[in-house]
């Protein structure tokens, strides 16, 4: 009996703290991330949890959110829609009332459906499809542009440029890789242009042969790819072993160095469409310099991710709650939000109130994305 209530005696004391530890967690507030922490979308997805970790970082040093400490809690979705459903569903389990995620619009669509069901507020740094803030969801925001303006400025750079021309398109039949190859061929149709070629290959094709192909029995002069960086990086490379001298242009799911280092010196040339680059934006000045001393490089989805956040805080900070209902409402109320890309707001749907689409082009073959593309040559903001 005795050895019975020490046993019983050790639970109790041990019991009070786990219980005060738990009330504890229970008064922060959690931040979700969901991206693609591995895999072929790793890249993007590690620059997005950065981006989040150095914002609450820098908010929880401020006094944290409404004077509550922030936490950040991630899930690796893949960029897969199903393996998104499970991340989903983890960060709703784990507690969170904020995800900035997920990285692609695939998975965005579906995970975001789940958070509205539990009241949770979703701001994408980086998904672009349109039908994302179409559907009327509440809770569903982004600071990245939409790919239908995209489609505009990379359409009037054609026009410009190729008119005349054999244009072809082809995508790696992902919902965001087919929906901007897509929205593109038909504002190019709006402005009188027709394409030679509409081709969807395989997601995470390795061999482009039987495309290229084509692409050399067309003569084609333009390539309109959609897709990742991955695969365009791939389909440079091999058109370039192959002779082919067509001009690959594609939107900023190529904004990343892998291009130029797989594609090596044949990159050069290659047009994209991006935001201007936030590393450049006064607004950035500071974050950008904290970043270099930690030899952390401040990539334009590293600096989207930190604007997310600091939409959302500062959005608490001036209704002066955490209710994701009411910060939803003060989003898309029309304020103007100073963050490190420049000025945000968001219209009824929760889409940026303007885009900041531009025309760059590769110039030299540098290991470095930022020393690799030009500044901007060319604009048509819609």
């Amino acid at each position: 009996m005795q050895k019975d209530r020490m046993v019983t005696n050790r639970a109790l004391i041990l019991f009070v703290p786990l219980f005060l530890l738990a009330a504890t967690a229970r008064a922060d507030v959690l931040i979700g991330v969901g991206a693609p922490l591995s895999g072929a979308q790793a890249a993007v997805g590690q620059q997005i949890l950065k981006g989040v970790q150095l914002a609450v970082e820098d908010l929880n040093a401020s006094g944290g959110l409404n004077g509550e400490k922030i936490l950040v809690v991630s899930g690796d979705d893949l960029a897969d829609p199903k393996q998104g459903g499970v991340i989903a569903k983890k960060l709703i389990s784990d507690g969170v009332k904020f995800v900035i995620g997920h990285a692609t619009s695939n998975v965005s669509l579906d995970a975001s459906e789940l958070y509205q069901e539990k009241n949770i507020l979703m701001i994408s740094p980086s998904a672009i499809n349109p039908k994302l803030t179409e559907r009327g969801l509440w809770n569903v925001f982004r600071v990245a542009s939409r790919d239908d303006h995209q489609a505009a400025v990379a359409a009037g750079y054609i026009k410009d440029h190729f008119d005349n021309k054999k244009i072809a398109f082809a995508h790696d039949r992902s919902n965001s890789g087919q929906m901007l190859a897509d929205a593109t061929r038909k504002k190019i149709g709006l402005l009188g242009l027709r394409e030679i070629l509409f081709e969807g290959v395989s997601i995470s094709e390795k061999d482009f042969s039987p495309l290229i192909a084509k692409l050399k029995a067309q003569q084609a002069d333009l390539l309109y790819w959609g897709g990742s960086y991955l695969e365009a990086g791939l389909l440079i490379k091999q058109m370039r072993e192959q002779g082919l001298k067509t001009v690959l242009m594609s939107g900023d799911m190529i904004a990343s160095d892998e291009v130029a280092l797989i594609a090596g010196p044949g990159a050069e040339g290659t047009v994209m469409t991006f935001p201007l680059p936030a590393r450049t934006r006064p607004e950035a000045k500071d974050l950008v310099k904290k970043l270099e001393s930690k030899t952390i490089e401040p990539d334009s989805y590293l600096l989207n991710a930190y604007a997310s956040v600091q939409v959302l805080a500062d959005a608490a900070r001036k209704i002066k709650s955490t209710d994701t209902k009411k910060i939803a409402e003060e989003l898309r109320s029309g304020t103007t939000y100073k963050t490190v890309i420049g000025e945000i707001s968001f219209d009824k749907q929760g889409d940026r109130s303007r885009s900041d689409y531009t025309i760059f082009t590769w110039k030299k073959f540098n290991a470095g994305m930022s020393d690799f593309i030009s500044r901007p040559q060319h604009s048509h903001a819609p």
